[in-house]
């Protein structure tokens, strides 16, 4: 009698507090939407697509936000005879990418890895990305030189010093990457917000864009839509002078390392003209490990000069920009650096032809 008293109570409260659920589901649902930072122009466009590319997963008793990881190899397989095979070649859609990556951190290997950081004790974690494999090492002069961060390693084994207190969200990031191979690269990144922004505009990008690419019947855009694409002199695209005050949301950011080859590219959410703030989005590895992967990124401006360049050294750009591994080398120190390099011009800007329309449609903040 008393077990079935207890059901009755709990059945009860529960059915009493339905309403009251309901509505808590209701305020955190428009407590995510981000009409409420964004209005509903395109950087709400933009931010709905930047948000499909997180996941929130409870690992090792810690609730961590997982973000889609930076995926591309051609650094790292110099020293091998065939390229590091990475899923999609990096170019997947946060649609494709995120269920490989929910089996993955599902695996028996993953949580073999996982419970590997438990062990009380400071280690060397050592990745071979050729053969797939992981392993611990206690060797006291590799943790040394770790900790020195003189340890010079070769490109597809890359070393990690762990502190044996279990593991963190970059743990998993490290898996995904040397392990899973599953992630998107810089131009993979651009191109799903850009075709996210014309689907709900109405407008398939990809069979605008698949002509001007020169691709075959049926093939996917989204493979050819690399860096060298919006790098190019195709008619698809328009130069944009990069005077704050010419720049929208959506316009592409691009990035040229030493030798003046455009190598990155990135992408505008908003200008806050009122406040001095640009707010742009990218994939790279070579960011602070916390960040590594898709992440947002700040230039900081002085509000009455809008006419200023983006390659004014009085801009403040708050990305850094370091290695993906210990023992690495990054030619820049931060963002800013990287897109005044001097090579061939320096950083440029471009805007998708074939979205002007549908971002004039959807409007945004001036």
């Amino acid at each position: 009698m008393k077990n079935a008293a207890f059901v009755w109570l709990a059945v009860n409260l529960f059915l009493y507090n339905v309403p009251f659920i309901h509505a808590q589901e209701e305020y955190l649902f428009s407590f995510s939407d981000p009409v409420h930072l964004w209005g509903n122009g395109v950087e709400r466009v933009i931010e709905e697509a930047y948000r499909q590319c997180f996941t929130t997963r409870i690992i090792d008793g810690r609730v961590m936000n997982i973000r889609l990881p930076f995926a591309m190899m051609n650094e790292r397989d110099i020293m091998l005879e065939t390229p590091i095979p990475v899923f999609a070649g990096g170019k997947g859609s946060p649609q494709t990418l995120m269920p490989v990556i929910d089996e993955i951190l599902d695996s028996e290997g993953f949580a073999e890895y996982i419970n590997a950081f438990s062990s009380r004790r400071e280690r060397a974690l050592l990745f071979d990305l050729q053969e797939l494999t992981w392993t611990f090492s206690s060797d006291i002069f590799i943790i040394a030189r770790l900790k020195a961060g003189t340890y010079r390693i070769l490109p597809h084994r890359p070393h990690i010093l762990t502190s044996g207190r279990g593991a963190q969200e970059t743990d998993v990031h490290n898996y995904l990457y040397c392990i899973g191979l599953v992630g998107i690269d810089c131009s993979g990144f651009v191109w799903h917000i850009l075709s996210y922004i014309g689907a709900r505009g109405g407008t398939d990008l990809g069979r605008i864009i698949s002509p001007a690419l020169g691709l075959p019947r049926g093939a996917d855009p989204a493979l050819y839509a690399g860096t060298s694409f919006f790098s190019s002199q195709n008619p698809q695209l328009i130069d944009v002078s990069d005077e704050i005050r010419n720049l929208r949301p959506a316009d592409i950011l691009l990035f040229r390392d030493t030798s003046g080859t455009v190598v990155h590219s990135a992408i505008i959410q908003s200008i806050d003209y009122a406040r001095g703030v640009i707010r742009y989005l990218q994939c790279t590895n070579v960011a602070p490990a916390p960040e590594r992967g898709v992440h947002e990124s700040f230039i900081y401006f002085d509000p009455a000069n809008p006419s200023v360049s983006l390659k004014d050294p009085s801009l403040h750009w708050t990305q850094r920009r370091a290695p993906s591994f210990p023992g690495e080398e990054v030619p820049f120190a931060n963002d800013g650096d990287y897109f005044r390099n001097r090579a061939n011009g320096g950083g440029r800007v471009v805007r998708l032809r074939a979205l002007i329309p549908v971002i004039e449609r959807m409007g945004w903040r001036e």
